[in-house]
């Protein structure tokens, strides 16, 4: 395998919408420049990038993969991200490795809900160069002008069309290079059709005044000679892409193959390379700082993506962003505070693998059998002091509660959804410490169902999902004074304890206070403490409802003592009582968890998406316009928020999304509350 100099490598993400034909795209890119024998079709399950038996079973990717071409003495590096929105971390884990992301969107379809969140990410990326792709330009309806006005309404992009199409829908057969000036056809070069002459010369002046912006210089003269010379609008581009600015369009049918050698050519005389990025981001110690990036330098990788496999060992595709990688070097991994050693390296094609003996800087590949690095960690030389800037991940959106359906796997599932998760760092696995629940979290359901199908079909292990307990709390908005004795005599030593307690609220957040106020010896300062443990434990279990007790004060003033049948037993369960009668005298409330939501929608739906918050308990904070959408704030309670996803989704037909996080307990309605009581006496 041939080594690259970092300018002659181009890292290219592939996103789009649903349908958009991005996988037959790659297929024919592969096969165009013989990285491939023949052309796969995702009807027959054969295509390069969706090789997951899930992948082939469903017909759509759900999983980031990798691949690779040579073309004009270049090295193509391809990440092929899902575009379903529950497969969004994907995308994050695609954007930190790719130098340009381009997005592929159906010419022949409306604005698809699963462009949103690429085009969200390209805007939070902007030192990421952008670019798109009109496909399916063959088919009924396709509209090229129209597939990029539709781009420019609902983003703050401004498209520059740079490769355009000769025809419409089943006449689309060919496509012009407005920079060369030149038309295809059939894959020879031909006269640009007459009929074209307007359309070429607007689209080419737009693709100037873009370029113009990007460059001061450039600017300068085009506004003295409204022109650009054919050599300075190629080199303004290549400038303006890479500052993001300039966002190319590049019209193709990947089923008729017309446009796709053009559009690989453009790859490489427009995109920029790793070299064009000399400079990549560093953490140390919380500070983001420059390093230079040669295939000379220091060692500085990451991993963008892990994959487990049980037979042959978990997977990684790592990004080389300076030096060299070699099997057999000692690294270590900044994130987990440990060593590792480079094991095999190897060129990916999607399921394949080629073996080489260096990934060089700029180089995209794949690593087998690390002990410590998964997903998202860094690799740097042993005794380095920084790792790659830890991209932001969203916050759960559905939860669900996961156990081994038999007690057999009970041992097993904790590791198998370890390995899983490494996958996908957007999936969460957490242990409620109040409802002793096992939380399963992700972006989607499609996303979790995924993680319990992959539990079975890799490592065996069935998984039940349940909607979660509400982790509610117990707390009391009045005062109590009671006594308690516990008296038992049934032959030999008996049992006794009395303690006399006050119960008041206290400070919102303090959880509990304890406070001894006995003098005068009333009860042994030996058996303090087994009161306050039978408080704490009782607090622990709850009282009307079975949900932790808080924010509490609990003062034992007085009591009595037996000399021979009193023992720290005997106290601990005079506490408990006591503490159980003050609780129901003391108006007992239950408490539950409210989280902030920032829910972003078109504007259309404001009306509906508020109404429904206001049916779920919920409280607008404010509304507040960003580009083409709304953000609504809003805080809603954590039971209403579980079903929250897919009423969001029905509203908005699937271009509404929410972040979430908690903020604060609060006091349940009377009639809620006292229906969770009931569940519990029920259940008691």
């Amino acid at each position: 395998m041939k080594n690259y100099e970092m300018k002659n490598i181009r890292n290219i993400l592939l996103v789009g919408g649903s349908g958009s034909g991005k996988t037959t795209l790659v297929e024919h890119m592969l096969n165009k420049a013989k990285a491939t024998s023949r052309i796969g079709k995702i009807d027959e399950g054969n295509t390069v990038m969706d090789f997951d038996p899930e992948e082939i079973e469903k017909k759509m990717s759900i999983s980031l993969s990798i691949g690779h071409l040579d073309w004009k003495n270049a090295r193509v590096n391809m990440i092929d991200a899902p575009s379903y929105p529950d497969f969004y971390g994907e995308q994050i884990a695609g954007f930190t490795a790719a130098e340009t992301a381009l997005m592929v969107v159906n010419g022949a379809a409306g604005f698809d809900v699963s462009l949103e969140l690429p085009l969200e990410l390209m805007a939070k990326n902007p030192a990421i160069a952008k670019a798109i792709i009109v496909n399916r330009l063959d088919n009924e309806h396709a509209d090229f002008q129209k597939a990029i006005d539709m781009i420019q309404e609902n983003s703050e992009i401004i498209p520059a069309p740079l490769i355009i199409p000769i025809g419409k829908e089943n006449t689309f057969n060919g496509v012009v290079d407005i920079v060369k000036g030149k038309a295809f056809v059939d894959g020879k070069v031909t006269a640009i059709p007459d009929d074209m002459a307007d359309f070429v010369e607007e689209s080419r002046m737009k693709l100037m005044e873009a370029v113009a912006e990007a460059d001061d210089t450039l600017l300068e003269k085009y506004f003295e000679e409204g022109e650009l010379t054919d050599e300075e609008l190629a080199s303004g581009i290549k400038v303006g892409i890479n500052k993001g600015i300039v966002v190319p369009v590049f019209a193709t049918s990947a089923t008729k193959d017309v446009g796709v050698e053009t559009l690989l050519d453009a790859i490489i005389d427009y995109l920029p390379s790793p070299a064009d990025r000399p400079e990549v981001p560093a953490d140390f110690n919380g500070e983001i700082k420059k390093i230079k990036a040669s295939a000379d330098g220091e060692l500085y990788a990451y991993i963008f993506k892990s994959f487990a496999d049980p037979n042959i060992g978990d997977i990684a595709y790592v990004k080389v962003l300076s030096g060299t990688l070699r099997s057999g070097m000692d690294v270590l991994i900044p994130e987990k505070d440990g060593k590792d050693k480079i094991g095999a390296v190897s060129y990916v094609q999607g399921k394949n693998r080629t073996d080489t003996t260096e990934l060089r800087a700029g180089e995209i590949g794949g690593l087998v059998k690390l002990k410590l690095a998964r997903g998202m960690n860094s690799i740097v030389p042993t005794n380095a002091k920084y790792c790659f800037p830890s991209p932001k991940l969203p916050s759960p959106i559905y939860w669900q509660r996961i156990r081994a359906a038999n007690q057999s796997d009970e041992d097993k599932i904790g590791a198998a959804l370890t390995r899983l998760l490494d996958e996908d760092p957007t999936v969460r696995l957490e242990l409620n410490t109040e409802t002793h629940e096992q939380i399963l979290s992700g972006a989607g359901e499609q996303q979790i169902n995924l993680v319990v199908k992959n539990l079975m079909k890799r490592f065996k292990v069935e998984a039940v999902l349940e909607t979660p307990r509400i982790p509610y709390r117990e707390t009391i908005t009045g005062n109590a004074d009671e006594r308690y004795r516990h008296k038992k005599q049934s032959g030999g030593r008996g049992q006794y304890g009395e303690v006399y307690f006050r119960l008041k609220p206290s400070e919102r957040g303090k959880n509990y206070e304890f406070i001894d106020s006995i003098v005068g010896g009333r009860i042994p300062s030996k058996f303090v403490p087994a009161i306050e443990k039978g408080v704490v434990e009782t607090m622990d279990r709850g009282v009307i409802a079975g949900y932790k007790v808080v924010d509490i004060s609990v003062e034992v003033y007085d009591g009595s003592y037996h000399d021979v049948d009193s023992s720290e037993m005997a106290f601990k369960i005079a506490a408990s009582q006591c503490l159980k009668a003050c609780f129901a005298k003391a108006n007992p409330i239950l408490l539950e968890p409210i989280h902030t939501v920032k829910i972003v929608i078109p504007n259309e739906y404001m009306g509906d998406v508020m109404g429904d918050i206001s049916t779920r308990r919920g409280k607008i904070l404010g509304m507040e316009q960003s580009g083409k959408k709304q953000i609504l704030n809003a805080q809603l309670p954590l039971a209403e928020l579980f079903s929250y996803y897919p009423a969001l989704k029905s509203l908005t037909q699937g271009r509404g999304r929410f972040e979430q996080e908690f903020s604060h307990y609060e006091r349940v309605p009377y009639e809620v509350a006292e229906k969770v009581i009931a569940e519990y006496k029920e259940q008691d």
